[in-house]
């Protein structure tokens, strides 16, 4: 199977400088914000890949930057072999960002409140120019909604449905890549399972492609083919989803699942994870997670490690 997306050595900063005249009378040099930083993968065509990690590790930026709402500082993102932010042919480059998608965390406020909800959904078609007779009804019933919802505006709604307003959307422009950041976190736990449902039937049927970000275990262990791990915008390991959950390598990503709610766990004792993620604009020497790592070094506080495959697993760490 071929790749849908291919990510290389891509790196986000943020300037969070105060403005150049306090700067000046304060005596404070430049703050850099390292967002996402030399982070490498590839997602499979038809395939499912979640990015996890702690709030602040840099999953939404990532999927910010691979649908084009964000340019990286370095680095590149290959969609079915254009490169996003050089290549030079506008209309290759225009082709496949049409082809490229975004579902949001908060439905309602990724909703025009102004605009009723046939509008909403073949926008993107009719920003191009296509056909959208009779498109906005034939979605609204793809996503388990009423064709005569076509005329009612997003407050009508409950919070689940107006997600699958949000996907019949996604889904208007016909793309081959969804990036899903956190698409069901606002929702009550049984609309999530519907919801999710939904998008898993609809990846069957469209032979589509998702970039999942998510915090919830749970979630990703029921999405995912293959799972990804940030800790302070590094990605520090990746697996096929089994493997992951089953044996994980990091000891940050042991530290997460054990921490998951589990339905057997009534009762268990589980140390609270230790510490918290460190100051991005200050990142500490070495490996980025040996304040908190329980195994950590010497060699951790002054060396960072590279990812490298160990049991299908690729890892940054110099004792997983």
């Amino acid at each position: 199977m071929r790749d849908m997306v291919k990510v290389e050595k891509l790196c986000r900063e943020f300037d969070v400088s105060p403005p150049w005249l306090n700067r000046v009378i304060e005596g404070k040099s430049k703050a850099i914000l390292h967002a996402v930083n030399d982070v490498s993968f590839n997602i499979k065509k038809n395939s499912v890949y979640a990015l996890v990690g702690e709030s602040g590790s840099g999953k939404s930026t990532i999927g910010k930057i691979v649908v084009g709402l964000l340019p990286p500082t370095s680095g590149s993102v290959e969609i079915d072999g254009v490169d996003l932010f050089h290549e030079r042919d506008k209309s290759k480059l225009n082709s496949t960002r049409s082809g490229i998608q975004m579902i949001f965390q908060d439905p309602y406020a990724s909703l025009n409140p102004r605009w009723k909800v046939g509008g909403i959904i073949v926008e993107p078609v009719e920003a191009r120019g296509g056909n959208t007779k009779g498109l906005a009804e034939k979605l609204l019933e793809q996503v388990g909604l009423s064709a005569l919802d076509v005329n009612k505006y997003p407050h009508e709604f409950s919070g689940g449905q107006r997600q699958r307003i949000c996907i019949a959307r996604a889904l208007a422009a016909e793309p081959n890549l969804i990036v899903c950041d956190e698409p069901t976190s606002a929702l009550d736990v049984s609309v999530q399972a519907q919801v999710l449902n939904l998008m898993s039937d609809l990846r069957e049927e469209f032979k589509l492609t998702y970039l999942f970000i998510s915090h919830d275990l749970t979630i990703v262990q029921h999405m995912a083919d293959v799972v990804g791990v940030l800790y302070l915008g590094r990605l520090i390991e990746e697996a096929p989803r089994d493997i992951l959950f089953g044996s994980p390598k990091h000891p940050y990503t042991q530290m997460l699942l054990e921490a998951a709610p589990k339905l057997d766990g009534f009762g268990r004792e589980v140390a609270p994870p230790k510490g918290e993620i460190p100051d991005p604009i200050n990142p500490p020497s070495g490996c980025a997670y040996h304040p908190r790592c329980p195994i950590a070094t010497d060699k951790c506080k002054a060396e960072r490690p590279e990812m490298t495959m160990k049991d299908k697993t690729r890892v940054a760490c110099f004792f997983a």
